[in-house]
């Protein structure tokens, strides 16, 4: 007996370690994809097929989850029992932490007021106030919340440290997420004031600002910055445009110090920007035209380096997601559509019938599966030049957050659930 539990202990320690992490937004590279190859195609609430656990939230948001090892991590706020006029009061600010292998809460961290009491609802579940995804590194889990904090938690539930993130213009909610580069915490607070746009990069360890870049003239976004290498050096690529078309809609800057290395005309808002073929494309997600550019140039590249433009791409709040030579974007009312990526020239146009979310950013896995899931009504799609569909699935529970992928298991956040899915051992 003894034997058998140690040898089950031994496969689980070796799964563990095989297992990909899924530290932030978005994933490992910060552009959805996973190198799991064994995640579930269908799930459903109602008859429990393929859930492998669920466990209530504290609160709510649409806070993306994160994976490190056996460790979840969700976002969330919550208001108080008994307040009617929620902006009378900054809600609960939560963390709190899963054990990914069932689903047990370890710790629930509240972290202390930032000093932004807002009056605008609009951007989704909490309020707006946990729309952010964390981001850990391992050692500590760093999160922004809608009053206007920064925070860093250690893997305990402790609390490391908290900065007020000042000033606090941002258009209705803080909506984008933390990055990490080299030992400090990337901020982009692209401002309804455009004199307030700025970076800041704060010092992992400690929270003290190592430098604030000053981005002047960058309208309001909610984007999420994408770091990629280009020839060896690292770019961050910052989408803004305050939902309009603008001559520097996408800048790249040195996630070293915030300069800036160059920009072009777009539009830009929510959508995180995706890189591949040696294009990067961006769109705004509030329905404008979709810009496709080579990042190798400086300055202004508008006239010299973008290759292709799509004239309108409808309103969807989800980020594209490349895979080979197609590019992917789910856009209302529920459609996707599939590009060639060296030349924008749509490839199909299909409807994901009664998909509760555009919001969710899609992931792809090793197989070139495409995941448009959520705790709602989601859909499986193998990529390609051909539509295919691959499954559907529905857990009832709509939210807008975005999947993690770890260990051949989805993680989704509902209202009311955080849940796990995979498959089921027969």
């Amino acid at each position: 007996m003894r034997s058998t539990l140690f040898i089950a202990a031994v496969l689980l320690v070796a799964h563990s370690a095989l297992a990909e992490n899924w530290p932030q937004f978005r994933g490992p590279g910060g552009q959805g994809q996973t190198v799991e190859k064994n995640l579930p195609v269908a799930w459903s609430g109602a008859e429990n097929k393929n859930v492998l656990w669920k466990s209530p939230l504290k609160g709510q948001g649409h806070a993306s989850p994160i994976v490190w090892g056996d460790f979840v991590f969700v976002c969330t706020a919550q208001w108080p029992n008994g307040v009617v006029k929620r902006e009378s009061v900054i809600p609960e600010q939560h963390v709190t932490c899963y054990r990914a292998s069932d689903g047990t809460l370890l710790w629930d961290t509240l972290v202390p007021a930032g000093p932004w009491l807002r009056n605008d609802f609009r951007s989704g579940p909490g309020g707006g106030y946990a729309a952010a995804t964390p981001v850990t590194d391992g050692k500590l889990v760093y999160c922004a919340f809608g009053s206007s904090v920064m925070a860093a938690i250690d893997f305990q539930g402790k609390l490391v440290w908290s900065k007020p993130m000042v000033p606090y213009t941002f258009d209705v909610t803080v909506g984008n997420s933390p990055n990490l580069f080299g030992d400090t915490v990337l901020m982009v607070c692209a401002a309804a004031k455009p004199a307030d746009s700025r970076v800041m990069a704060f010092d992992k360890a400690s929270g003290e600002m190592k430098w604030e870049q000053k981005l002047p003239g960058t309208p309001f976004g909610h984007s999420t910055p994408l770091i990629i290498d280009v020839g060896g050096k690292a770019q961050m690529l910052v989408v803004a445009s305050g939902m309009a078309v603008t001559a520097n809609a996408m800048q790249a800057v040195d996630p070293a110090n915030g300069q800036r290395l160059w920009w072009c005309r777009g539009a830009g808002d929510v959508p995180a920007p995706v890189y591949g073929g040696g294009l990067v494309y961006f769109d705004c997600g509030r329905g404008g035209p979709g810009t496709a550019v080579d990042p190798t140039g400086s300055g202004d590249v508008t006239t010299t380096h973008i290759r292709w433009t799509i004239q309108h791409v409808p309103e969807g709040l989800g980020s594209p997601i490349i895979v080979g030579d197609y590019l992917y974007r789910l856009h209302a009312p529920g459609v996707l559509k599939c590009y060639e990526l060296k030349t924008g020239k749509e490839v199909y146009s299909k409807r994901l019938e009664g998909i509760q979310t555009t919001w969710a950013s899609p992931i792809a896995d090793a197989d070139g599966r495409l995941f448009f899931a959520s705790a709602g009504k989601s859909f499986v799609v193998q990529s390609g030049p051909e539509f295919k569909l691959l499954g559907s699935s529905d857990l009832g529970d709509n939210n807008h957050a975005s999947p993690a992928a770890s260990g051949g298991k989805l993680f989704l956040v509902g209202m009311k659930n955080i849940y796990c899915v995979g498959e089921t051992q027969k």
